[in-house]
């Protein structure tokens, strides 16, 4: 596993996120979507949109978090996540994704939801969103409806996921 550096997005990483997430998804959707969640003041949360770069600083996965809401109250929602093909299975998106996840517990958020691949988000503690009474307003395995409590000492909220406008559910 490469020894991956992890920091919060800078003005001069756009470009390059844009590109990882077009990279490794089949349509530049999700590169949009993180476009979109940026310029939404409600749903962008600064220092919890992350990167792993090589060690000649080139940007090579991300990993967003923006405000979500579980049954009325503030929650995230980790995603999209991305790694450029050539890095994938290298350790670099998990890396992001846990880089994400301690600047969410800092700034003292505590639940995290995604919609995800069922054996790829348990190893960050992900469990089934339906063992905590959350559900999305969609259709979806239960399986693939995941939760995360930052701070298991508080109490988490229960009830439907209302995600930004920009996710377009």
């Amino acid at each position: 596993m490469a020894p991956w550096h992890t920091r919060p997005e800078t003005a001069s990483d756009r470009e390059q996120i844009h590109r990882v997430n077009a990279a490794a998804f089949p349509t530049t959707a999700e590169a949009e979507l993180v476009d979109a969640l940026r310029a939404d003041p409600d749903a962008w949360i600064a220092g919890l949109s992350t990167v792993a770069t090589d060690d000649d600083g080139k940007v090579v996965a991300h990993a967003l978090l923006s405000r979500c809401r579980v049954g009325g109250r503030p929650a995230l929602v980790l995603g999209p996540c991305a790694v450029l093909p050539e890095h994938q299975r290298t350790g670099a998106g998990a890396a992001a994704i846990r880089a994400g996840l301690e600047a969410a517990r800092e700034l003292g958020e505590n639940l995290v939801t995604v919609l995800g691949h069922p054996d790829y988000y348990p190893r960050f503690g992900f469990v089934r969103a339906s063992e905590w009474g959350i559900a999305p307003g969609f259709d979806v395995p239960d399986e693939a409806m995941r939760v995360l409590s930052l701070d298991p000492t508080r109490p988490v909220p229960t009830g439907v996921i209302e995600y930004p406008p920009a996710f377009g559910v």
